[in-house]
């Protein structure tokens, strides 16, 4: 197969995957069918393509594939009858039993919408562990390999894919149903939801592992579903937060990377490239939230990015602001990682030193062990003071522990500059 067909597969594969696994179980009704009769679909591709070109529109050639297989199995199984009568006795399944299959398809679906937002939930299920359901979420919706997510967790390959292998599993034996739930039930594994959506946008925005610092696509994949789930939940305040946090942290995306592919600094980032469009979308994300009710994590988050937005450069950003906000986080929803944060932002309000106590006293905290951006702050602050050959050794020690290419390019370079 030449070199740029199968790169072509892939890139259309990365893209496509979610919205064909997730058209698939509503279908076949099982996680690990539908991903089965997914990568059914792409065997064919990377069998044909090379002969007879990609054709026009890819992604609905994969999809008309694997709906084909889809349909094959249910009839061979019987499971198409059993769906009939779920649906409506045996008069609708015998007026069914005549249609042609892509219509057959459309008549199985319901008129909720989103088969992705559906599969969502499904991945958030309560059966599932916290791991489990932003490894699937990852891996079905993120179109990421299990290797990628194996890296991003810092766990072995195999033990990753034996979490998938048995979250599916689990997903199945339980019988959990392909919908998106109401009610109590809705608000019950909301929260799950909305972290595993910025989990994925996380992943897109800064990837953990690989060659590149961002993945675009995540991040649209994210926000899009972040939008789908304000408009059923219009009512939920940390929704809108979380939809405002993406739209504004989304917005710096051309700005993050240089020519050279490195990441670029907040504080040296060409404030001419954020998109203004995205941060009117998410200072109006961020009012409604307001509006809802008080601010949870999401919505202070988000008010924090709106003071870098609102600021035409590093010297008018409001930090004693940015630095209450944090304040106000740590109360909220404490960790660690907010504390370095705030350490970041109390270090630009009043000075490197006042910084440089508060990230001191997290070097101990055993949840930031390996966590490279502990070094990466110090270093900074470090360099601030003039320490330079004590900040180069900061940089180094944090190019060392992160697993990202183009962020360890970064760190050598300022360490560098400090020496």
């Amino acid at each position: 197969m030449a070199a740029d067909t199968r790169a072509t597969v892939d890139a259309v594969w990365r893209i496509e995957s979610p919205r064909i696994v997730a058209g698939l179980v509503r279908l076949v009704g099982d996680v690990g069918l539908a991903e089965d009769l997914a990568q059914d679909a792409l065997v064919v591709a990377l069998e044909k393509w090379p002969a007879s070109g990609v054709p026009d529109n890819p992604g609905a050639w994969l999809m008309a594939t694997a709906r084909r297989r889809a349909i094959d199995h249910l009839r061979r199984g019987r499971m198409l009858d059993r769906k009939h009568e779920e649906l409506g006795g045996t008069l609708e399944a015998r007026q069914r039993d005549a249609l042609p299959a892509d219509e057959i398809v459309d008549a199985i679906d319901d008129p909720v919408g989103d088969d992705l937002l559906r599969l969502v939930f499904i991945c958030c299920h309560p059966v599932l562990s916290r791991d489990a359901r932003v490894a699937l979420t990852l891996r079905l919706l993120g179109g990421l390999t299990t290797d990628e997510i194996a890296r991003a967790f810092l766990v072995p390959l195999p033990t990753m894919a034996q979490r998938i292998t048995r979250a599916k599993r689990t997903l199945s034996e339980a019988r959990v149903p392909y919908e998106v739930p109401r009610g109590e039930a809705l608000h019950a594994r909301l929260a799950s939801v909305l972290e595993v959506v910025y989990l994925v946008f996380n992943e897109g925005y800064s990837a953990t592992a690989g060659d590149d610092l961002v993945r675009p696509a995540l991040c649209d994949e994210a926000l899009r579903l972040g939008r789908v789930l304000a408009g059923l939940a219009p009512g939920e305040p940390e929704v809108h937060g979380l939809v405002a946090l993406m739209e504004l942290q989304a917005s710096r995306l051309r700005a993050r990377v240089g020519p050279d592919g490195l990441p670029v600094l907040l504080t040296e980032q060409d404030r001419a490239r954020w998109d203004r469009l995205l941060i009117r979308r998410g200072l109006d994300a961020l009012e409604r939230a307001s509006a809802a009710g008080p601010l949870g994590p999401y919505a202070l988050q988000a008010a924090i990015a709106a003071c870098h937005a609102r600021a035409r450069s590093v010297e008018e950003t409001d930090w004693v602001r940015i630095a209450a906000l944090y304040d106000a986080m740590a109360q909220v929803a404490p960790s660690p990682v907010v504390e370095l944060n705030r350490a970041v932002a109390v270090g630009m309000a009043f000075g490197p030193e006042a910084g440089l106590e508060l990230v001191d006293g997290l070097t101990a905290v055993r949840e930031l062990r390996g966590y490279h951006l502990v070094p990466a702050v110090r270093g900074d602050l470090l360099q601030k003071l003039g320490r330079g050959a004590e900040a180069a050794a900061e940089f180094e020690r944090a190019a060392t522990m992160t697993r990202n290419e183009r962020e360890r390019a970064l760190l050598l370079r300022r360490a560098q500059a400090c020496r």
